[in-house]
């Protein structure tokens, strides 16, 4: 049985330290991996039921049948595992700003690490994925301008709550223009949110995709003694280009 509490790994970052931290449940017994950057808990492995959300709600509509798949942000890994447990999914590129995240899936530090970084079709890429979703080359640094089915973010708390002042950019119709440019037609955009939906987000959304909807994922919150919720927005690019001289 593990120690009732242990920090397997501390590290400075440029956004701060950052921590991963081991705690056996007093009420099942089962350990709880956790992800801190300084104070703000990013992740828990008491709660994934919005991690799994995010892979299932973006990819469900999906019609194609093999898959390219990016996801921001790696976490314990629960959004990328959902992924590659999807058969049509051929390729996943998981971008994370923090190579000490990355390390600890490859040194198999976090249960779903080492299945992850052995499955072929899954490449752990350390870069900033807003400065990716924005620029020319995209996500991909192997192949330039490449564009996928699907891109599911979850980095910030929300568009409104963001880990660094540079992330809002994306949240607006500019931003949200640009990462739909890394899309494939018909292609989908989803985010993970902490917070209810936003109507100012969801203006923004409307104002880039003909298609979009926000899902409130309940789950049970054991440490409150009832349930939380967070949002999935799903948002689709049209399916084929506008002709010459439309909008």
């Amino acid at each position: 049985m593990s120690a009732r509490f242990e920090e397997i790994d501390w590290r400075p970052t440029p956004m701060g330290v950052i921590s991963l931290r081991r705690r056996r449940d007093p009420a099942t017994g089962e350990d709880i991996h956790e992800v801190k950057l300084g104070d703000e808990f990013l992740m828990s492995s008491l709660f994934t039921a919005g991690e799994i959300a995010l892979t299932d709600l973006g990819l469900a509509g999906l019609t194609a049948t093999q898959l390219d798949v990016v996801v921001g942000g790696l976490g314990l890994g629960y959004t990328a595992r959902a992924a590659l447990d999807d058969p049509r999914v051929r390729s996943l590129i998981v971008v994370d700003t923090l190579g000490e995240v990355i390390d600890w899936h490859q040194r198999g530090l976090v249960p779903l690490g080492a299945g992850l970084s052995a499955d072929p079709r899954c490449r752990l890429v350390q870069g900033d994925f807003f400065a990716m979703a924005t620029g020319p080359d995209g996500f991909d640094p192997q192949d330039p301008g490449r564009r996928f089915h699907a891109v599911l973010l979850d980095v910030d708390h929300s568009p409104r709550h963001v880990l660094h002042p540079r992330h809002a950019a994306l949240y607006r119709p500019e931003g949200l223009r640009a990462l739909a440019d890394r899309l494939h037609p018909d292609g989908v955009f989803a985010l993970w949110s902490n917070d209810p939906p936003d109507a100012d987000f969801t203006a923004d959304l409307a104002d880039v995709f003909p298609a979009w909807a926000a899902h409130v994922v309940d789950f049970d919150n054991p440490l409150q003694g009832g349930t939380s919720a967070n949002t999935i927005y799903v948002a689709r690019k049209a399916a084929t280009p506008n002709p010459p001289g439309t909008t």
